[in-house]
């Protein structure tokens, strides 16, 4: 293990004066910090091992890849569920098909439905916006702030009688400011959907995302912290919301173990088998080691970093709870931005602007308010009709995404790879920000 100061002396001396001593950026010429591009791959397969293979192999033996078929104690899926409330700290969890259907049963366990309204972030994925729109009801674009998220200061005046949720998505693994948006949730008595399939196993003042507000949910696709491919859970500490979650997710039945409290819901079929139980059983299992090591291997780009003048990073609302994604930069103009991108693509340590989701407003399918059939509740109503969407809806979040580039982390990375993140972040930054 190198201690901070060795590990920046390092740093120091790899990128050999940086931009003091006039060395020349590779992209005018120079020598890259790298020979090869640093490149990161998806974090849960990368820790497949044994522990993956024997949960598939006594599922295969056991001959009964369906959870309802194998009590509790024997199925994977339950297993997966109970270990998942408890590292979420939550009543509840219930394991569905993706983090999309997680979404759906969300709608529907919160009773959103047609006249209702959920606010949410213009800057998410395509499914947050979807399951607004299956559930019937209306969705309703804020802007975002610096950390990438909802702003809280952009909710309130959105707010109508007709508001039913509020949707805090944690994108990219950084929180959302949930004091802020849980005071406001309360103050006007609406519900809150948390949104974490980007940021699982992140936290907020050491709460883990999802489970603060009414109801959350997660992603357990390919690219996110554990994975089975697909997979998604839902948790909440609200029996009555599970039971409808439940009931949602099973075809409108209810097969848990406490006392029922309503009737038949019709619902839908987004039952997880025991093959994906079991793969997520061992990832859960590792999800703190992944975690662990991510957030390390960003904590050394961080320091390494942290004396560059003028230095803007993503706001961070609770940084001992990020995941640590990618280490974000800010500039004063869209151009500086692009600027940075080519000189550290240059030095073989490429960026990205802020992706894994998208600026829904600015979609034409959106901008056109094609729906599902033409007389689909969510749009045809005169609400519906006034509701601003494209472009004007978010010029703040446009700007926003446009100005920021970051280095994406992994847990695989070793200290000489971060290294090498520091040295061109210090070689390149300050003869961008100087241009």
């Amino acid at each position: 293990m190198v201690d901070r100061r060795t590990f920046l002396a390092a740093s120091a001396i790899a990128v050999a004066g940086g931009t003091a001593s006039g060395e020349q950026l590779a992209v005018e010429g120079g020598t890259p910090v790298r020979s090869q591009p640093l490149t990161s791959k998806n974090w849960g397969p990368s820790y497949y091992d044994e522990q993956e293979r024997h949960q598939l192999e006594d599922v295969l033996e056991g001959r009964n890849p369906f959870r309802f078929n194998n009590p509790p104690a024997r199925s994977k899926v339950a297993q997966f569920e109970s270990e998942y409330a408890a590292r979420m700290q939550t009543r509840y969890a219930l394991a569905v098909t993706s983090g999309t259907a997680a979404l759906h049963v969300a709608m529907a366990a919160l009773e959103i439905g047609p006249g209702d309204e959920v606010i949410l972030p213009a800057w998410t994925w395509y499914s947050c916006y979807n399951a607004i729109v299956q559930a019937g009801a209306l969705p309703v674009f804020a802007e975002i702030d610096e950390s990438f998220n909802l702003d809280p200061g952009d909710i309130e005046h959105h707010i109508t009688p007709q508001t039913k949720a509020i949707m805090a998505v944690h994108l990219q693994g950084n929180p959302a400011d949930m004091d802020r948006i849980l005071e406001i949730a309360r103050k006007h008595r609406v519900k809150v959907l948390e949104d974490a399939s980007q940021s699982v196993g992140a936290s907020y003042k050491g709460k883990p995302l999802g489970s603060m507000g009414d109801i959350g949910i997660y992603s357990l696709q390919q690219s996110k912290t554990i994975t089975a491919g697909e997979g998604g859970a839902v948790v909440t500490s609200d029996p009555y919301v599970y039971e409808r979650a439940c009931r949602f997710h099973d075809v409108g039945g209810f097969r848990g173990s406490q006392k029922a409290q309503m009737g038949f819901l019709p619902g839908l079929n987004y039952r997880m088998n025991e093959f994906t139980g079991g793969v997520l059983l061992a990832q859960i299992r590792k999800l703190d080691t992944i975690i662990g090591a991510v957030r390390s291997n960003a904590r050394r780009v961080y320091d390494g970093i942290a004396d560059l003048p003028g230095l803007r990073l993503r706001a961070l609302p609770d940084r001992s709870g990020e995941l640590g994604t990618g280490v974000f930069l800010g500039f004063p103009t869209k151009e500086a931005r692009q600027r940075y991108a080519d000189a550290m693509k240059a030095e073989n340590v490429p960026v990205m602007s802020p992706a894994g989701s998208v600026i829904l407003p600015v979609v034409p399918e959106i901008e056109s308010k094609v729906t599902v059939t033409p007389n689909w509740p969510s749009f045809s109503s005169a609400r519906g009709k006034a509701i601003r969407y494209g472009r004007d809806a978010c010029p703040r979040t446009i700007d926003i995404l446009s100005r920021f580039a970051g280095v994406m982390m992994s847990p695989k990375y070793t200290e000489a790879d971060t290294r090498d993140a520091v040295a061109a972040i210090r070689k390149v930054y300050p003869a961008v920000t100087r241009a």
